[in-house]
């Protein structure tokens, strides 16, 4: 008979001193030659440390006691914060946030590129901390996640023996790590109103008639999803999708909305039956208004749809995108490429100062977007093309094309695939303007450019305060 493996027992460290933080938001304490990754802390704390998980060479854990906290401290101001994934920053002045984060492009850049490096500008803060997120998604579920008291209570007893069954139902944010729990959300600090007034009160027309949350491992429920988007214009677009096909009930909640909040100018609606909660190949109704919304920028104007890819901090994005207009140096004589152009927002930015600009993006439905981008503005020198980057961006390509003088990327956080460096390199344009929000895959592609780049200028950008994100700008110049 098989004997059951014994679980271990890790150790508990006391009275650890916090130095410094890592990747992904997690703070780091040394013990000997040993590193100690730790959530819930901050630099200069002072901690009893439970290990929650061990290697040989490293360890992670949660702080179970505080001798002494941190200056850098200072007072959380969500009553979600600890348990939402977030705004896992809040406990940590601005301040220092920022300058975490310059320290994190810079070790970035130096470590992982190993190349020669002009010193770091400092950093461009959001002058919003707070409502700063131009969209939120939000999920139904029939199994909330319970608090600590609530885990407590429930384990002393049962639900049947209670005062008053707990009410599972929720409309909130994925628990970090738990793809089948939801927080449910009182309030939240990211999105301006009237974000909190609608999902409240979405959720409660739902509970007063009695209409079903998801159940994400039975797979069934009526309501599943809820997108809010709020633009700079003061638009507002309401995305719900739902799963089980009930058009009456469906339509029941969207009256509700289009009467309760007269502001909201799209609001729409899709079925949703699969196991996924993508959209993209979804297909996508109005109830009510159009099926966008419009960002503006210096007298652009953008339209968003319920697909459409748009940076969620619009005002830290004008921030960014002057940054790379600036780092291009466009006298109105150049050809630019726009490298995972998205819906074109940076190419019809740049393409005043530009004699002509090409974009080019793997999504076909954003280079849709693009292109209508270019017609509402009334800008005539773009043209846009779809397809994988290092399958599109190829010497048959520039055979018909012409050769850039400037290159703006803007990849995902995975970076740019080997062959699009290599074709950059043989491209060789004279300047790169590269945009990443991910500074350590960046420093991967910077490294391979050195062969022929020189890096000029890095201008770290926050896009979103209280949490451990930082976009980053830089300028390549051919040697």
């Amino acid at each position: 008979m098989s004997r059951k493996k014994e679980k271990k027992v890790l150790p508990l460290l006391e009275k650890i001193t916090i130095t410094d933080f890592a990747a992904e938001g997690k703070s780091i304490a040394r013990i000997d030659n040993l590193v100690v990754f730790v959530e819930g802390a901050v630099p200069q704390d002072v901690a009893d440390l439970q290990v929650t998980f061990k290697k040989k060479n490293f360890m992670e854990a949660v702080p179970v006691h505080f001798h002494r906290y941190s200056p850098k401290r200072t007072d959380s101001f969500c009553e979600h914060f600890g348990v939402c994934g977030g705004c896992k920053w809040q406990n940590l002045s601005y301040a220092d946030q920022l300058a975490y984060k310059q320290q994190q492009v810079i070790d970035a850049l130096e470590r992982i590129g190993k190349i020669p490096l002009p010193d770091c500008m400092p950093i461009i803060g959001s002058a919003e901390t707070k409502f700063y997120r131009n969209k939120l998604e939000f999920t139904f579920s029939n199994k909330r996640w319970l608090t600590a008291d609530e885990k407590v209570l429930t384990d002393q007893t049962t639900e049947t023996t209670l005062q008053a069954p707990l009410a599972m139902n929720a409309l909130g944010f994925h628990v970090p790590k738990r793809y089948d729990k939801i927080l449910d959300i009182k309030n939240c600090y990211l999105q301006p109103e009237p974000s909190n007034a609608i999902r409240l009160a979405i959720k409660q027309f739902v509970l007063a008639n009695e209409l079903t949350f998801f159940d994400i491992k039975q797979h069934t429920g009526l309501l599943r999803n809820l997108i809010i988007r709020t633009g700079n214009t003061g638009e507002v677009m309401v995305l719900l999708t739902y799963y089980e096909n009930d058009q009456t009930a469906i339509e029941q909640v969207l009256e509700f909305l289009k009467k309760q909040f007269p502001q909201i100018t799209s609001l729409l609606y899709a079925h949703n039956p699969k196991a996924n909660d993508t959209l993209n190949d979804l297909t996508i109704k109005v109830f009510y208004g159009k099926d966008y919304l419009t960002e503006t920028m210096e007298g652009l104007q953008f339209r968003v749809g319920a697909k459409s890819f748009f940076q969620t901090n619009s005002a830290q994005a004008y921030q960014l995108y002057k940054v790379a207009r600036d780092f291009a140096q466009l006298t109105g004589k150049e050809i630019v490429y726009d490298l995972y152009t998205g819906t074109g927002t940076i190419a019809n930015f740049v393409a005043k100062q530009a004699q002509h600009v090409i974009g080019l993006e793997y999504v076909a439905d954003a280079i849709a977007d693009a292109q209508l981008n270019s017609q509402i503005n009334q800008i005539s020198n773009t043209e846009f093309y779809a397809g994988d980057m290092k399958d599109l961006l190829t010497p048959q390509f520039m055979q018909h094309h012409p050769q850039p003088d400037v290159v703006i990327t803007d990849p995902p956080r995975a970076g740019m695939h080997e062959d699009v460096v290599r074709m950059l390199l043989q491209i060789a344009p004279q300047r790169i303007v590269y945009v990443s929000c991910n500074p350590a895959t960046q420093a991967r592609d910077l490294a391979w450019l050195d062969e022929k780049y020189v890096v000029k200028a890095v201008q770290p950008v926050d896009m979103f305060p209280h949490t451990h994100h930082v976009e980053n700008v830089v300028k390549l110049e051919k040697r």
